[in-house]
C-alpha cells in the first residue's frame, strides 16, 4: 500500500463527502477508492469513517487522523518543493551585511568570484559595525564579530578575527620600540572607541595578549581614540602612535614597510567571526549559494 496515496484519497473522501465524488475527482473507480480506504483502516487497525448507504461520518479517531494527514502531506509537499528549489539556479536580489573591516578588506573583493559564479544573483551589501536585526531589517545573512546571542539564528563559524600590534617606522624612530608589553605604558596607543553595548568596550582601557608568561592585560593610554578601524590605521601610518588592529587590515602595510609589527611573541586574542542567518526550513537557492561560498572561502582550514 502507498500510504501517502491512501492518505490523499482519504482526505478527498472527507472533503467531497462520498467515495463516488472522490473517485470521480481522482479518476478512479468507487471500488478502488473503497479499497484504498479499507487498506488504510486495516493498516491503522481502526475505523476512520462510519459508512451507510445514505451518509458517512468521521469517527473520533478519523477526525484527528484527517488533520494529521493534511499536516503530513503538506510537509511532504514542502520537502518536494525544497528539492526542486535546490536544483534551480540561484537568482534574485540577496541582501547581506558584514562588519566594516571584514566587509571592506575581505568580503567585497571575494564577491567578484561569487558574482561570476552566480550571475543571476544581484547583491545588496551593507557594510556596518552596527548589530542589525536580520528579520526586521530585511537581511538574509550577516557576517558578524562576537558570540551568537539569539537562538533564532544559525551560525556558521569562520576563521577567527586575528589582531596584531603595529606602529610606523617614523613613530618608532622618535619614541623607540617597545620590547615587552609593560613598555606600552610609555607610548601613545591609539584606541578603538567601542559603543557602550559592545562586549569589547573594556578593551579601550587595556590590551589583552598571550605570551611566554600566559595571558596578560596591559593598561594603555594615548592622546587619541577613534571609532573607525580605517581611521586608526591612517593615524598609525601618519606616525601618531601604536595600534592593535585586524591582521587582514595591516598585513599589506607591513609587507610594504609602512608599518612594523611589534611584540611578535605576544598574541592578542582572536575574536569569533560567524556567518549567521535565520532558521528557515526552506532556504532559498540564492541564500544557500551565498552560505556555501562564504564558508568555502573563509572557514578555518584544517
Amino acid at each position: 500500500m502507498d500510504i501517502f496515496k491512501a492518505m490523499a484519497i482519504f482526505i478527498r473522501v472527507v472533503d467531497t463527502g462520498s467515495l463516488t465524488a472522490a473517485a470521480a475527482e481522482r479518476d478512479l473507480s468507487p471500488t478502488m477508492v473503497g479499497n484504498h480506504l479499507q487498506a488504510l483502516e486495516d493498516h491503522l487497525g481502526t475505523r476512520l469513517i462510519n459508512r451507510t448507504t445514505r451518509r458517512q461520518n468521521l469517527t473520533e479517531f478519523g477526525k484527528a487522523y484527517y488533520e494529521r494527514c493534511i499536516e503530513i502531506l503538506s510537509l511532504v509537499a514542502d520537502a518536494d518543493a525544497l528539492a526542486l528549489e535546490t536544483q534551480t539556479s540561484p537568482k534574485g536580489r540577496l541582501r547581506v551585511t558584514a562588519s566594516a573591516t571584514f566587509g571592506t578588506e575581505r568580503l567585497i573583493p571575494a564577491l567578484a568570484d561569487y558574482t561570476a559564479r552566480y550571475p543571476k544573483v544581484d547583491l545588496d551589501v551593507v557594510i556596518t559595525d552596527a548589530v542589525v536585526d536580520l528579520a526586521e531589517d530585511g537581511f538574509e545573512a550577516a557576517i558578524r564579530l562576537g558570540n551568537l546571542q539569539s537562538s533564532d539564528l544559525i551560525a556558521r563559524p569562520l576563521a577567527p578575527y586575528r589582531l596584531m600590534i603595529c606602529a610606523a617606522p617614523n613613530y618608532l624612530a622618535k619614541r623607540g620600540e617597545p620590547r615587552r608589553p609593560a613598555d606600552l605604558a610609555q607610548h601613545d596607543c591609539l584606541a578603538y572607541t567601542y559603543s557602550s553595548r559592545s562586549e569589547w568596550r573594556s578593551a579601550q582601557a587595556s590590551w589583552r595578549m598571550t605570551g611566554p608568561e600566559g595571558e596578560i592585560s596591559v593598561p594603555i593610554s594615548g592622546r587619541m581614540q577613534v571609532d573607525s578601524a580605517q581611521g586608526l590605521r591612517q593615524a598609525a601610518l601618519a606616525g601618531m602612535g601604536i595600534v592593535m588592529l585586524p591582521e587582514i587590515m595591516l598585513s599589506k602595510d607591513i609587507e610594504d614597510g609602512h608599518l612594523v609589527r611589534l611584540l611578535p611573541e605576544y598574541t592578542p586574542p582572536a575574536r569569533p567571526l560567524n556567518l549567521i542567518y535565520l532558521r528557515d526550513h526552506r532556504m532559498s537557492p540564492k541564500l544557500r549559494s551565498f552560505v556555501d561560498f562564504v564558508v568555502e572561502r573563509f572557514s578555518l582550514k584544517p
